[in-house]
């Protein structure tokens, strides 16, 4: 009998014990958790972000401009580069700080600008690395360059054929980066009730995982925030595990 009791709380405390993941929040979180949409969202303006700036009629004020003879072009490098300080150098005008501002506003502080030298500039401001990496159980797993801030989910699935056929809708992941750390939800794209959760609005710089069906289902309580990494580090972190 003594035997028998050893072999069951042995068994016991093998059925208690759980592979502990070190992205499970110790927090139960809800599962349906996502990004809210937000029709006020803009782009703010990030370290080495690349700007192409279009002054109207002004091409010795312009680097990379759209409106003149200096087209912008990410890869023949026509663009300002954000440094760490986050500023840029503009003729004429020297040395701006746009870090964290919308291209509203980098568009009003450069008319302010210039406003020395013409007496109404026509601006463009334009960031040429925005862009959303889509991973996984896609047809074509790819870095989508965008212009627009307001973006679904489903057009850049779509953008990338769509899924393949042992994608797992049920746990598909977006990453995105808040300051030093990344924001992780997990959707559940196979619900039919609601529109809203399953066509989320994504931002530049997220990361979409479509996970396969036939590896293990993603942990749902892991950790709505992966702290002190970039969305890559994140990225790679999260593939390892499915």
């Amino acid at each position: 009998m003594k035997k028998l009791a050893a072999l069951l709380v042995i068994a016991l405390c093998f059925c208690s014990c759980k592979t502990q993941n070190l992205l499970v929040s110790k927090t139960e979180t809800n599962d349906k958790q996502y990004f809210e949409y937000d029709n006020n969202y803009q782009y703010k303006i990030r370290r080495d972000d690349k700007i192409s700036i279009s002054v109207w009629g002004e091409d010795n004020l312009s680097v990379g401009s759209v409106y003149g003879i200096y087209n912008s072009n990410e890869v023949y490098g026509k663009w300002l580069m954000v440094d760490t300080n986050g500023t840029i150098e503009m003729p004429k005008i020297g040395t701006i700080n746009v870090l964290g501002k919308t291209i509203p506003e980098v568009k009003e502080m450069l008319k302010t600008g210039l406003k020395k030298w013409l007496v109404n500039p026509i601006v463009d401001v334009k960031v040429l690395n925005k862009e959303i990496i889509v991973l996984g159980e896609v047809r074509n797993p790819n870095t989508v360059a965008i212009d627009k801030d307001h973006v679904s989910l489903l057009e850049m699935i779509s953008k990338t054929g769509g899924f393949e056929f042992y994608a797992n809708l049920k746990s598909v992941k977006i990453l995105r980066q808040e300051g030093e750390n990344v924001r992780v939800t997990n959707l559940d794209l196979t619900l039919g009730d609601n529109i809203v959760y399953r066509n989320i609005q994504l931002h530049p710089g997220d990361i979409v995982i479509v996970p396969s069906k036939k590896n293990k289902d993603f942990d749902k309580r892991i950790a709505t925030i992966i702290p002190l990494t970039t969305t890559i580090s994140a990225a790679a972190i999260i593939m390892g595990v499915l």
